[in-house]
């Protein structure tokens, strides 16, 4: 068996979406069955590439050039799916890498556990909206995408506890926020398949951002850190903009994140 470094590496290294999930999940189911014997397998060292591997589409542009589409029009509601995979395509690279470039600093097992799980799941989250995608008559490529999905990994690179506030805390946080208002526009289509994939991202997205939380407390009591001080030096260090309400108030405190977190870093609604 590689080790989970190596495993990690190898996902950021492939390419097609379909094929990055598929190692994804298998790579993962692997893990999953050494750790079920009680072993601990060796986490070991990998050289993980700046920015993982993409496929040749979607165009990748400038926020400000990706067209925006109304949500409640068919197109609109394929741009919005197409958006959303390309969130979990990011994110499913942003918790291998996690676990690829910070191997330096030791961590117990289940730091390690809870990664390759919350990976696990978001290239299960990538392959439904595919699967929503191709059943609306796209695929994941047929549209322009943010470039700017991989930012923060960029910046926050050789900062380990950085990574962990902008990333779970802050970007999968917001998620937490928009998701219930996603699920309500393809209800009211009656899109169903749409519907249910996106329940499932819901309530597995607010574990992700616990992971993010809890390992980023773990961290702040190593080094005798406040959390919530690091949190907003980090966030306002990381972070190239103010937080936007309206916040998910109950699902952020199931995650770990306390109001007195998040309201000082928004910008006036």
């Amino acid at each position: 068996m590689q080790s989970l470094a190596q495993m990690a590496d190898a996902v950021l290294r492939t390419a097609d979406g379909r094929e990055k999930t598929a190692l994804s999940r298998k790579l993962a189911a692997q893990w999953r069955e050494a750790r079920a014997t009680g072993a601990r397998p060796e986490i070991g060292h990998a050289d993980p590439p700046m920015h993982p591997a993409r496929p040749a589409a979607p165009e990748l542009l400038s926020p400000r050039d990706v067209p925006r589409r109304r949500p409640g029009s068919p197109d609109g509601r394929i741009a919005l799916l197409h958006a959303v995979a390309h969130i979990e395509l990011n994110a499913v690279d942003l918790h291998w890498d996690i676990i690829a470039r910070f191997t330096d600093v030791a961590m117990p097992i289940g730091f390690y556990d809870d990664w390759v799980k919350a990976a696990d799941e978001e290239s299960k989250h990538f392959n439904l909206m595919c699967d929503c995608l191709e059943a609306a008559g796209s695929h994941y490529g047929a549209l322009p995408a943010h470039a700017g999905m991989w930012r923060a990994a960029e910046d926050t690179a050789g900062d380990f506890m950085g990574r962990l506030a902008v990333v779970p805390m802050v970007l999968e946080a917001r998620g937490l926020d928009v998701t219930p208002g996603m699920i309500e526009v393809f209800r009211k289509a009656k899109a169903d398949q749409a519907v249910a994939a996106l329940e499932t991202i819901y309530a597995e997205e607010v574990a992700h951002v616990a992971y993010g939380s809890k390992w980023f407390h773990f961290l702040c009591g190593r080094h005798e850190m406040d959390p919530k001080d690091a949190f907003h030096e980090l966030v306002q260090r990381y972070f190239h903009s103010p937080l936007k309400p309206p916040f998910n108030e109950e699902k952020r405190a199931e995650a770990g994140l306390p109001p007195d977190f998040y309201w000082p870093l928004a910008v006036a609604d």
